[in-house]
């Protein structure tokens, strides 16, 4: 059995990591946050890099575990809701935060960039600013 190991763009590919220990390659298409729950290759966890340029539309929460967002490039404001109240994050480049599972969070951009995002997916909600 001949091994493959190719360079990934986590910007179109991201990684679902799977009980087993398993990574799966799992391509992003027009409709991946559409049909993101249906799809099993994503497994509890998924890692991928996301561009932002404007502020997030939506508030988010994962109920099922933590969210580690590690800035690569770019700076903004996570904005977090504790207590009912919101808190700002600031956060640059090479900074990361963690996200405790449960914590509706969005983000405030300052300069746009991109960041890591190593998430519990499962059961993912979201809603409108």
């Amino acid at each position: 059995m001949t091994t493959k190991i190719e360079p990934l763009d986590l910007e179109t590919t991201y990684l679902g990591l799977a009980q087993s220990s398993e990574v799966r390659v799992v391509p992003v298409g027009p409709d991946f946050w559409e049909t993101i729950h249906e799809n099993e290759a994503i497994g509890p966890r998924m890692v991928g890099i996301f561009p932002f340029s404007s502020s997030w539309d939506s508030w988010e929460v994962h109920p099922a575990g933590d969210e580690v967002v590690a800035v690569l490039a770019g700076a903004g404001d996570m904005l977090v809701e504790v207590d009912g109240e919101e808190v700002r994050v600031p956060l640059r480049a090479g900074q990361t935060v963690v996200v405790p599972r449960g914590v509706w969070h969005t983000l405030d951009v300052h300069e746009p960039g991109k960041s890591l995002h190593i998430t519990w997916g499962e059961r993912t909600e979201h809603r409108p600013r």
